[in-house]
């Protein structure tokens, strides 16, 4: 069961839950590529990531994967109403991006709002990874703002599940 907020009326509400995939090589931030990727480790962004969530009262489930299979069961995971269930993803697949329409599937069956983020602006990069195949089933997509992408990926996506909520109770 998610745990509960109170509202400022003293009302109980959920606290909204948000899988966070980090896809493959992320696991080597800080080393890999610095000039592009930037000098933060994983476990320093997945930090200020939770510290954010919590300031914005949710909650954060993270995952790093160099596997495709992996990455896809925590997908199918997140819709378990047995699970963990979560509102939504943010997603950085990584070189996956341009390859995996397994990826691509999986984020469209589960039918949860999600927002795909990048360290790197991909459209300044190599021709290869101006094309998305995992932004059209997304809700956004972020790029080239370093580290900050995840946070502004994750603040769309709280503002997004926001205003589903929001529109559902009129």
């Amino acid at each position: 069961m998610k745990d509960q907020l109170q509202t400022e009326v003293g009302e109980s509400v959920a606290k909204v839950s948000i899988l966070v995939l980090h896809g493959p090589n992320l696991n080597l931030l800080g080393r890999r590529e610095p000039d592009t990727y930037g000098h933060m480790t994983l476990p320093e962004i997945d930090e200020r990531l939770q510290a954010l969530a919590a300031q914005l009262g949710a909650e954060l489930q993270t995952l790093q994967s160099n596997s495709e299979g992996a990455l896809i069961d925590a997908l199918h995971a997140a819709m378990d109403p047995v699970g963990a269930p979560v509102d939504g993803v943010l997603i950085n697949p990584g070189g996956y991006t341009h390859t995996s329409v397994a990826l691509r599937d999986a984020i469209a069956g589960i039918g949860l709002p999600a927002v795909e983020v990048h360290l790197s602006n991909v459209h300044a990069r190599e021709e290869f990874r101006h094309r998305s195949l995992i932004a059209p089933v997304c809700v956004g997509q972020i790029s080239g703002f370093g580290w900050r992408s995840y946070e502004l990926g994750l603040r769309g996506l709280l503002d997004t599940i926001a205003d589903c909520a929001a529109s559902s109770l009129l």
